[in-house]
């Protein structure tokens, strides 16, 4: 940034926020503003220039060795993410992985002595971390703590945290306090830090001039180092022309010609599948065209249906495996994950039950705000998951989900929808995805459609005249939408059944698409295993959950919540005689 973007600091449309964003400048690579994820992000970063180095770098040409630096404190080292990814970087023995602490002993509520008590050294090392200290942070002598940073570089089998010991606000009136952590110093304090330092207290916004001839030699230092590895490269190509090809497409974030030609396709009378086990066929097939895909499960393979058929697990000793074996970390998992994505060259996935989205929401809104193409495999989607209960039946995760700006959630009604909804889903470049899936087998739909599902929603269920209703219904309940209107037939109420695997894409379409899929005074019902939160934007009557589930088998708890065919046919002969023919259109926008 310019000194006058510093003087707009925290201003509208500034580029100088008041938390690192990674949108607005080159030179932030992540956005690190909620404690514990800068340092998560930075193993991500470390693992993902592990494995590119081990599929890519040859004997006599090693071009992805570079070492991941982060700098964290106190706070983030209580955060329970940074625990999470932490272990798992001991693990798998990420020692390009290089962490300054900044022990200050300070965080907003005051000493860490009220709160924060326990050995931080013999933690890490029990982890697997080397742990480094360095006495004096404060001093201007700074020979110590590159010493330290040298003696980090030498330990390639483990990763190191540099513990520093520094006076948070040192110089200030109000050091060594809380007072100094977000709070002004006040005019008089700032003019006596400044004279403490040989600056003139006067003189605001100056760098002196031998501050910016540093910075220019380290630019002109860098711009070399930076020529000399795009000469690498081009001796790397020229001695290896396939695996050059493939890195300079990863390089430029495009996707493989042809790639969406290895999705596979079902048929109506194809057997029914969980889209959980349709999932695992269509990212298997994704994995093999794709070899950018990484990612992993936070402990539940066999449930999320993860595993990579034609890989191996990434491990220390094997860091070309593609598959990652997070534990039972799902926030670490998501924060790592955003650390790949960032760094380059790999579209990683992470998967649990949709349910404990919410262990890792903190860092998969940040995969949206820090725009990283992040897939998040989430299975057991609804009360279909029936005897685990109300602990594990995610009510409210999809409109939590759903209200997320630029996350993308799908809920693919059968196989043919979870090939449609990868295929978008690796078209959005710049977004994070959520595959919502079910438990339960479910049919392949005779009319769904994989390439419609980049509309978010079309008519899978058509009448064969102008309808009277209109059903929009996502995964699991469309075949029971489909069963219902089957049901109203029989009495003369002809119904539409609109599937609806992301709303998201859905709200993106023009408003002349819209009024194709929702046609004028048509009454809609809305009908999905969750909270109706969200619904009315397109639905007159909502049919939902609004309490936590109940354990049951599956067919009891959607009785108990009335989705079946049958009470659903019921309610919809309600609005039909309330609303039938002259129902408002919900989709002819209001310009104002």
């Amino acid at each position: 940034p310019t000194m006058d973007d510093v003087k707009q600091f925290r201003q509208l449309n500034s580029v100088t926020a008041g938390h690192p964003e990674n949108h607005l400048l080159d030179a932030v690579e992540v956005p690190t503003g909620p404690l514990g994820q800068g340092i998560s992000n930075a193993v991500g970063l470390a693992a993902a220039s592990a494995h590119l180095g081990a599929v890519f770098n040859k004997d006599g040409h090693e071009l992805i060795n570079n070492f991941t630096y982060a700098i964290c404190g106190d706070g983030c080292l209580q955060e329970g993410v940074s625990a999470e990814a932490c272990s798992l970087a001991g693990h798998l023995k990420l020692g390009r992985l290089i962490v300054l602490y900044d022990d200050n002993n300070i965080t907003i509520d005051g000493d860490t002595s009220i709160s924060f008590t326990e050995d931080v050294k013999m933690r890490y090392e029990s982890y697997g971390w080397q742990v480094l200290e360095v006495a004096d942070g404060n001093t201007t002598d700074v020979s110590e703590i590159v010493k330290a940073v040298e003696e980090a570089k030498a330990c390639t089998d483990k990763p190191t945290l540099i513990r520093i010991k520094t006076v948070i606000g040192f110089g200030a009136a109000k050091a060594g306090t809380a007072g100094v952590h977000g709070a002004p110093l006040g005019w008089d304090d700032i003019k006596s830090v400044r004279k403490a330092f040989g600056m003139d207290p006067e003189e605001s916004f100056k760098i002196d001039d031998s501050v910016s001839e540093y910075f220019a030699s380290l630019k002109a230092a860098n711009d070399k180092l930076a020529s000399e590895w795009d000469g690498k490269l081009a001796a790397y190509k020229e001695a290896f022309p396939t695996e050059g090809a493939e890195l300079e497409r990863r390089i430029k974030g495009e996707l493989p010609e042809g790639w969406a030609d290895h999705l596979p396709k079902w048929t109506a009378a194809d057997k029914a599948l969980a889209t959980r086990a349709s999932s695992g066929k269509v990212l298997n097939a994704c994995v093999d065209a794709i070899p950018d895909i990484v990612g992993g499960s936070a402990d539940l393979t066999g449930s999320n249906v993860t595993k990579l058929e034609n890989s191996h697990d990434f491990q220390a000793n094997a860091q070309d495996g593609r598959y990652f074996r997070f534990g039972v970390r799902e926030h670490g998992m998501a924060a790592i994950c955003n650390g790949m994505a960032a760094y380059g060259g790999l579209i990683p996935f992470g998967a649990t039950f949709l349910n404990f989205a919410g262990y890792a929401l903190g860092a998969m809104r940040l995969s949206a705000l820090g725009e990283f193409q992040v897939l998040y495999i989430m299975t057991h989607d609804s009360i279909g998951l029936g005897e685990d209960g109300p602990t594990h039946q995610p009510i409210g995760m999809l409109a939590t989900l759903r209200s997320i700006p630029n996350m993308y959630v799908f809920r693919p009604a059968d196989a043919n929808e979870v090939s449609g909804s990868y295929k978008a889903a690796l078209g959005l470049r710049k977004s994070p995805s959520v595959f919502a899936l079910s438990r339960q087998n479910l049919a392949n739909l005779e009319h769904s459609d994989a390439d419609k599902v980049a509309k978010g929603g079309y008519v899978v269920f058509p009448a064969d005249k102008t309808p009277d209703l209109t059903f929009v219904a996502t995964g699991s309940e469309v075949e029971i939408a489909i069963a219902a209107a089957q049901l109203l037939a029989a009495d003369g109420i002809t119904t539409n059944v609109v599937s609806m695997p992301c709303v998201d894409l859905f709200d993106e379409q023009d408003t002349a698409y819209k009024k194709e899929v929702f046609q004028e005074g048509v009454p809609v019902i809305s009908v999905e295993a969750a909270s109706p939160l969200g619904w009315h934007k397109y639905a007159h009557f909502q049919l939902g959950i609004s309490t936590f589930g109940v354990s049951a088998p599956i067919d009891d708890a959607y009785k108990h919540f009335g989705l079946t065919k049958e009470n659903i046919a019921e309610k919809a002969k309600l609005v039909h005689k309330k609303l039938g023919g002259k129902a408002t259109w919900l989709v002819d926008p209001i310009d104002a």
